[in-house]
């Protein structure tokens, strides 16, 4: 009989993954929200802190935040 997998949640996934890109860089919301800003995209620190605290943004949002932070690759596995 074969194992069935649990399908991942995506929405922690994507969160987790964004929060932890910003915690090995040493940025916080409002750093992020500047950076956000000053390339034309608009954010409250508490409004990024609801994106990421609901784990619902969109992809657009997520390469903005980590092209802002620096962060040119992703691990998305071990």
């Amino acid at each position: 009989m074969k194992k069935t997998q649990k399908a991942p949640d995506w929405e922690a996934t994507v969160k987790g993954l964004l929060k932890a890109e910003l915690k090995r860089r040493d940025v916080t919301y409002q750093e992020l929200a500047e950076k956000l800003t000053a390339i034309g995209v608009p954010e409250t620190a508490e409004n990024i802190a609801n994106k990421i605290s609901r784990g619902k943004f969109t992809a657009v949002f997520l390469i903005q935040c980590l092209d802002v932070i620096g962060c040119q690759t992703v691990r998305l596995g071990d």
